[in-house]
């Protein structure tokens, strides 16, 4: 009997949370295929980290909002060829402005990508799981999606469809044993926050109990627990991993 090997597909992985969530399922025994639009060689260095470390990983172009390059990946390089257990939805992008004077393509780009590119992957990975029988769909969403920001309509509209769109497809997917879930990060260091002034940071460590940025770490082994057996109990919930930052 062939043995598929045991996958999980992450996309927008070249850096920050996606790249922490790529080599955390990598360390739990996952090869990990792991997506990017524009940074080849900083997506190639992650999956080629993940090899070096003894795992296994291979990093693919893929753009989730072009749905016909979408479904190409799915019958190239994941049916039959793999057991996709874990479909992790990250690849998003944001292009902020109030929205008296945001363009119509800058509302489309993150529509696009943030949330119809989350449904197009859930789409093409629910026909391998379906067939399977077993699967873990896990999408990143934002405590935006949950409070809104001023600033951000269309990132906290997408974020916020992504809430909807994994209860919804947790009810239509949990009779074949395909559990949907969403995690939804807080202020979390990265190379994008990191560019924040001081006072930008400490205004919103004012919102935040706990008194710190959250770390890549904290989604990244958020994400681990519901791809894991364990959590083979949870569907249709948003794990909020946000220091105890609500409005």
């Amino acid at each position: 009997m062939n043995i598929l090997p045991a996958t999980a597909l992450v996309t927008g992985a070249s850096r920050g949370i996606g790249k922490r969530i790529a080599e955390v399922l990598a360390e739990q025994g996952y090869q990990v295929f792991l997506t990017y639009v524009a940074k080849s060689v900083e997506a190639e260095a992650v999956a080629a980290a993940i090899v070096a470390r003894g795992g296994k990983a291979r990093a693919f172009c893929l753009d989730v909002a072009d749905s016909s390059a979408v479904a190409a990946f799915f019958q190239n390089h994941i049916k039959d060829q793999v057991s996709l257990d874990v479909l992790v939805n990250n690849a998003g992008i944001a292009k902020d402005g109030l929205a008296l004077r945001m363009k119509d393509e800058d509302w489309d780009a993150v529509l696009n990508v943030n949330l119809r590119g989350a449904f197009v992957c859930l789409r093409e990975a629910a026909k391998i799981m379906t067939r399977q029988r077993s699967g873990r769909i896990i999408t990143i969403t934002s405590v935006v999606g949950q409070m809104g920001n001023a600033g951000q309509v269309n990132y906290a509209s997408a974020k916020a469809g992504l809430i909807g769109l994994t209860k919804s497809a947790a009810k239509e997917l949990a009779g074949r044993n395909i559990t949907v879930n969403a995690v939804a990060p807080g202020f979390i260091a990265t190379d994008m926050t990191a560019a924040l002034s001081e006072d930008a940071k400490a205004r919103y460590l004012e919102h935040i109990p706990l008194r710190r940025l959250g770390t890549v770490d904290d989604v990244a082994h958020a994400v681990a627990f519901l791809a894991s057996a364990e959590a083979g109990y949870i569907t249709g919930q948003v794990i909020a991993v946000n220091g105890g930052m609500y409005c």
